[in-house]
């Protein structure tokens, strides 16, 4: 007996590839407005990472490590480098507002939408990810 789960990958579901766009775009449109402010560095955007721990300097460091993932995320070529990418700066925002004290569910839900985003518009995705788990 065969048990192998066979998944349309050549037929995806578009509703499923339209959701997955929808929310990726979403992240992607968010990250975008983030790395951006960082990158100018405008003073509120200064202010808030001081009092997290970071130097004034850091700032645009960190805005343009955020620019690089998402582009790499977006790109649909890079996209799975790009969530990794995305993935370890969440990681660090979610190490750091938990050093802080403060609520640090924003970036986990933001890493959910990355990588759920992913998956409903990559159909060799998830039957890798179907395979990989039987």
């Amino acid at each position: 007996m065969d048990n192998t789960l066979a998944l349309p990958t050549s037929f995806p579901n578009n509703r499923l590839v339209w959701t997955g766009r929808i929310i990726s775009g979403l992240a992607i449109a968010f990250f975008v407005f983030d790395a951006a402010m960082k990158l100018v560095a405008i003073t509120p955007v200064v202010e808030a990472s001081t009092r997290l721990g970071f130097a004034a300097s850091d700032v645009r460091p960190i805005g343009a490590v955020l620019m690089l993932a998402t582009l790499l995320y977006a790109w649909p070529r890079t996209a799975v480098l790009g969530a990794l990418f995305v993935t370890a700066y969440l990681g660090g925002a979610t190490a750091t507002m938990v050093h802080a004290g403060q609520a640090s569910y924003f970036p986990v839900v933001f890493g959910v939408f990355v990588w759920a985003g992913l998956v409903m518009r990559r159909p060799q995705l998830r039957a890798f990810l179907v395979t990989a788990s039987v």
